[in-house]
């Protein structure tokens, strides 16, 4: 505003020289004078852009900031799914980048950002396409906020939550001291941890397999499971998953889900329509108020003339390491598995892969993946693959013998349960069952 504007509308704010609502107007036009250079970069959310194959183009300074990149960092050199965590980018694969294709827009998809230290900041996303006008896609407009303060309310409900759970057992328990006491609760939730694990894997002549469950916390019941059965003469079936959350409501959902997909096999032996059947159960017994979900990988083994005929399918899941005889190992991917009890009927496809002598195929939970390395970063999808391509060749139990120790050597890094199942085709006769679940070549 100029000084002559200013002092003719100070002088129309006099007792008979004007209107008040005018003074304000100008002062107020005076604050909005923002460059939109300006109001883009210091938003109080984050903005970016990406090209269609999700490269960012663009970044604000509000973004950069709350991730830790320079802009020469992240710049036309990371792609958006860089910036998500494994779970984040297994979601973004599957259903927010087709929606997204599909409707042009979404909004308020709540995911986890990586920041450049490691950190996860919780984020609702909202992303528009911007198209031609021939339709053809050119630019991805994507706002990110900050649900920092949303995430810590939750954690705060569910912090109360525990404590008064505690409390209850607290009031209920015997007057012992509190040493006591928690060894108490120790070996009952060690107990119903082992109800929920198959005790020792079952002797199937012709496939060498192999199990490992680590618990993350000796005081609170683990979400992670597997399982291996027969099916009948030369074949068998087996899953492996992680179900949300802990405690107690994690174990009633978890042996939900072991029963009803060793039923489900049993009726179908179809992996696709097994994981619809226990999609169905889930939203049957967890209505949407009060859903539980897991990630889940199943599927059956066809023994014959010293190979195994594997078909699986994953709802949501980390996909299958395969460890060849020849020394390498490949992911093993089945496009379009959706969490299994969140959408009514997930796209579901499976995959087949045949074990020669020699040959293993690896199932792991994403307690692995997630686990926090002491050189101070997460352990990655990436460096696993890595790591089983060293391993590679191996048998069941060698493989999970070596991951065992690879999960030890996280120290207090392995914040999440891990459950580990390896299936493969031995290379010689198969002995009884060893102790512990695991079965092995002689």
């Amino acid at each position: 505003m100029s000084p002559t504007r200013r002092r003719n509308v100070e002088k129309d704010r006099e007792p008979g020289g004007g209107s008040v609502d005018e003074y304000d107007q100008a002062q107020l036009s005076a604050l909005l004078e923002d460059s939109a250079e300006d109001l883009y970069e210091h938003a109080p959310c984050g903005y970016l852009s990406t090209t269609p194959d999700g490269r960012i183009a663009k970044a604000n300074a509000t973004l950069l900031d709350w991730l830790g990149y320079s802009r020469e960092q992240m710049v036309g050199r990371m792609h958006f799914a860089d910036l998500l965590t494994v779970g984040g980018k297994l979601y973004h694969e599957t259903h927010f980048a087709p929606l997204l294709a599909m409707q042009g827009q979404l909004s308020g998809i709540a995911l986890e950002l990586k920041a450049a230290d490691g950190t996860r900041l919780p984020v609702l996303v909202t992303s528009v396409v911007k198209t031609a006008s021939t339709g053809q896609p050119l630019l991805i407009r994507t706002t990110v906020l900050d649900a920092r303060d949303r995430r810590g309310y939750e954690n705060e409900l569910l912090r109360a939550g525990r404590q008064a759970e505690q409390a209850l057992a607290e009031a209920e328990a015997a007057h012992g001291v509190a040493e006591a006491e928690r060894a108490r609760l120790q070996r009952v939730v060690s107990i119903l941890q082992k109800s929920l694990l198959p005790p020792d894997l079952p002797r199937m002549p012709g496939l060498d397999a192999a199990a490992y469950y680590h618990p993350a916390s000796v005081d609170e019941i683990g979400g992670d499971f597997y399982d291996l059965f027969p099916l009948g003469p030369g074949r068998g079936g087996f899953f492996l998953g992680d179900v949300r959350g802990k405690g107690p409501e994690a174990a009633a959902v978890t042996s939900l889900i072991r029963y009803t997909l060793r039923a489900a096999f049993l009726v179908e032996g179809n992996p696709v329509r097994t994981l619809a059947m226990l999609n169905t159960a889930l939203r049957e017994r967890y209505p949407e108020d009060d859903m539980r979900f897991c990630t889940v990988i199943a599927g059956t083994v066809e023994l014959e003339g010293g190979s195994v005929r594997v078909e699986l399918a994953s709802g949501g899941h980390p996909p299958a390491l395969l460890l060849h005889a020849d020394g390498t190992a490949e992911q093993i991917y089945t496009p379009g598995g959706m969490l299994i009890g969140v959408l009514p009927e997930p796209p579901l496809t499976s995959a087949a892969v045949v074990l020669g002598p020699g040959e293993t195929l690896l199932l792991y939970t994403d307690g692995l993946t997630e686990a926090r390395t002491r050189a101070g970063p997460r352990y990655s999808e990436e460096a696993l693959h890595a790591f089983t391509q060293d391993l590679a060749p191996a048998g069941a139990h060698e493989a999970v013998s070596a991951l065992t120790k690879l999960l030890e050597s996280f120290g207090d890094g392995l914040e999440d349960d891990t459950a580990l199942l390896a299936l493969g085709a031995p290379a010689g006769p198969i002995t009884p069952a060893a102790p512990g679940g695991t079965q092995s070549p002689e």
